[in-house]
């Protein structure tokens, strides 16, 4: 499996509080990983950390084994990884064409190529396989997985390596949770890295493929998903009991 991102001993401080703590992780192409663990955790640290959103007070990331320092999630994206954040951030008054393309919008001789954003819209969600009715009806016309949806297309335009999903499930129905699980297998399936940060240990046994559990800015233990439950989980977010036997337990820090 091909290592997209690395992290190497990455702390990170708000002052006196220490939201991480010595973390190595690797982020692998084709895989889901999931962050797990508290509020308060690290989770969402690492996701900004890894999305350019902030930097790290020490410690190394590194893209196919250089070192970076990221100074914005512009610098990310040019590597190839970008966010799709818990806000989804979408222009409620403006269609689904538009909401993908505000900002880079595609232009011929300097005026806006309507028909050619229309078509790369249907590409993008067609191969999500998003239940999108039509992609001139305006946002607050979707339901909440169908936003969701279109988040996502948004972020895969530039076709990035790692995508990173921050609670995607949360406030949606059964039905809408479904369809977005259903579309992260697609992303996996595409070849993507996407690291999922989830509340939901339903969710991350559904879809992750290794699941790295954090507490009070460590990771503390890591799982294969086909190999651990939900009791198992739930006791590494809350130092309820040590590890199973056959887990990769993780020390004093990373």
């Amino acid at each position: 499996m091909t290592t997209v991102v690395t992290f190497a001993g990455v702390s990170k401080s708000f002052g006196a509080a220490q939201a991480l703590i010595d973390v190595d992780l690797q982020i692998n192409a084709g895989e889901v990983l999931a962050l797990v663990g508290d509020n308060g955790a690290g989770k969402s640290t690492l996701m900004g950390i890894a999305s350019g959103a902030m930097a790290p007070t020490s410690g190394v990331v590194r893209v196919d084994g250089a070192p970076q320092r990221f100074s914005s999630p512009a610098d990310a994206r040019r590597q190839g990884i970008v966010a799709s954040p818990q806000g989804i951030a979408l222009c409620d008054n403006l269609d689904v064409v538009k909401n993908l393309y505000l900002g880079h919008e595609e232009t011929n001789f300097g005026i806006l190529d309507e028909p050619e954003m229309e078509r790369g819209a249907r590409q993008a969600l067609e191969s999500l396989a998003a239940r999108i009715p039509d992609v001139r009806v305006p946002v607050h016309a979707l339901s909440g997985g169908q936003r969701r949806s279109v988040a996502i297309a948004r972020s895969l335009l530039g076709n990035p390596r790692v995508l990173l999903l921050d609670e995607p499930t949360n406030a949606l129905g059964v039905r809408q949770t479904a369809q977005i699980l259903t579309l992260i297998g697609r992303l996996r399936a595409r070849g993507l890295a996407v690291v999922l940060a989830s509340h939901s240990i339903t969710d991350v046994l559904a879809v992750a493929d290794r699941i790295v559990a954090l507490r009070l800015g460590r990771i503390v233990a890591e799982y294969d998903a086909a190999q651990t439950n939900a009791e198992e989980l739930l006791a590494a977010i809350t130092g309820a009991t040590a590890p199973a036997a056959g887990v990769t337990e993780w020390g004093g820090g990373g």
